[in-house]
């Protein structure tokens, strides 16, 4: 992967600064770049919000959750010091009051200085984006060289996607937009990309003649927490299938690019959105699961159901969990089904991507167990590469043979910190590096096929299934999956 350059002066506006986003993932992965020499010494960070704080408030509150972050653990005095004197506050009222603009624009004190960059992120509801925009150009704040970072989920289906990258579009050109999944900063998707790319021994055998399946799993033990009123606009597809599992399966199944370069590598995950076969109509009852946690267990504490959280009324359609086959119409993958699964209050968090080898096409040891065994990409909680394969017991009698990993972890390989999802892509936030993150035309090839589903979702005979919170999710997965004779992937019960 080409080495990125030197970290450049650079004034980062962030909107939503006071936000839970700053607070638990921005300022501390910022803090994090500081202490490990990634943020050039002229580099500001302005907080935009309408809360009204002082830069002392805003720095109070950044050190806070820098001090609580549980990669900082503790925090180096200097360098928190010179991380809080790169902040300060503006008071912004979107839509409001005009003369928050103009603080704003006489913080920035003009156009930048030459070799200078300026970069907005815009921690906010993607719907309030184009004002925000506009509100930058009418400023005079938008420069040929200034980026602009959006969050997702952006939009809430195709058409609003589209008008909110129209508005965005007014503005800022395509190249100087950032869309980001935070799940493309962790480092063991990064790896994916070496593994396949970078390995001769995995290419011949990446193709439906060798793999049976794919399994993409994102689970969370937390719940929607303080996000009710949000998480009832959105569902577990439109807050995880949407964007990050599609993102991982392109990345599984996309074709060799002829570099590692922005466009090359976004061109092929282009691609394979463009080849998935549609979910519509009898598809959509038989090849999607969605479930609603009840109340349960998780890690020995009783939790409520989803539908007595606080925070929004009750909205008895919304899911929490989603399973779903996906298969792509391509030469390489024809036949073979991807499962994508992600849900909240599971026993259990993880995300990992599983690949299922065929079973050997004549076994010479009758009566063992025989497989093909799996490739196990952990993103987390403990990143690393996990394969297993068939290996002989010890001992003397029958020939007994027992699943076996082959075992790479991170932590234990490298000796080293893996970085934060976020410190790694506003590094290349920073960098100017657009890699990593979402082209305009990958975000509405996902809406175009995730719309009809959720369209068909709609149908009162296909309300979500409830499951025990600290459970493994709904029946409904495992007849989706079992249907086949296939079942989920757990680490300690190979197929």
């Amino acid at each position: 992967m080409p080495q990125q350059s030197a970290p450049r002066p650079t004034d980062l506006v962030v909107f939503g600064g006071t936000g839970d986003l700053s607070m638990r993932k921005l300022l501390p992965s910022l803090y994090l770049l500081d202490r490990d020499g990634h943020l050039d010494p002229g580099t500001r960070v302005i907080a935009v919000s309408r809360d009204g704080l002082t830069d002392a408030d805003l720095r109070g509150k950044a050190e806070a959750a820098v001090q609580g972050h549980r990669a900082v653990r503790v925090a180096e005095p200097a360098v928190l010091r010179r991380f809080l004197g790169r902040l300060s506050h503006i008071t912004v009222d979107v839509g409001g009051d005009a003369s928050g603009w103009a603080d704003l624009a006489a913080s920035l004190a003009g156009p930048p200085e030459p070799g200078r960059d300026r970069v907005f992120y815009l921690a906010v509801p993607p719907m309030i984006s184009g004002a925000i925009c506009r509100g930058l150009a009418d400023a005079g704040l938008v420069t040929p060289d200034s980026r602009v970072v959006m969050e997702k989920p952006l939009g809430r289906d195709l058409a609003s996607a589209r008008a909110v990258n129209a508005e965005v579009g007014e503005i800022f050109s395509e190249e100087q937009t950032y869309r980001i999944d935070h799940y493309l900063g962790k480092e063991t998707v990064q790896n994916l990309l070496v593994l396949r790319f970078a390995n001769v021994f995995l290419e011949p055998l990446w193709n439906s003649r060798w793999i049976d399946h794919v399994q993409i799993t994102a689970a969370e033990t937390v719940g929607v927490g303080g996000r009710r009123g949000y998480y009832d606009t959105a569902g577990a597809m439109r807050d995880m299938v949407q964007n990050h599992l599609l993102q991982l399966l392109c990345l599984t199944a996309m074709e060799p690019p002829a570099s590692y370069g922005r466009e090359a590598v976004r061109d092929e995950k282009l691609k394979v959105l463009q080849a998935l076969e549609p979910l519509t109509g009898d598809r959509v009852r038989q090849d999607t699961a969605r479930g609603r946690y009840g109340r349960g267990t998780v890690q020995g504490s009783e939790v409520l159901g989803y539908l007595e959280e606080p925070g929004g009324p009750a909205d008895g359609t919304t899911e929490t969990y989603v399973a779903l086959r996906a298969e792509i119409a391509n030469w390489r993958w024809a036949g073979v089904p991807f499962y994508l699964r992600t849900g909240k209050r599971m026993d259990r968090a993880r995300s990992e991507i599983v690949v299922r080898f065929r079973d050997v096409p004549h076994t010479i040891f009758p009566g063992a167990a025989t497989g093909g065994g799996s490739l196990v990409i952990r993103l987390q909680p403990d990143e690393g590469i996990h394969l297993t394969m068939l290996a002989k017991v010890p001992g003397a009698g029958a020939l007994r043979l027992r699943p076996v990993p082959l075992e790479l972890s991170f932590a234990d390989t490298f000796a080293t910190r893996s970085p934060e999802a976020y410190e790694r892509l506003l590094m290349d936030v920073l960098a100017a590096d657009s890699t990593l993150f979402m082209r305009r035309d990958e975000v509405e090839a996902a809406w175009r096929w995730t719309d009809p589903v959720i369209a068909a979702w709609a149908d009162p005979d296909l309300v979500p299934e409830t499951y025990p919170a600290g459970s493994a999710g709904p029946a409904g997965a495992d007849r989706l999956i079992g249907r086949t004779g296939r079942t989920w992937y757990e680490e300690e019960q190979p197929r």
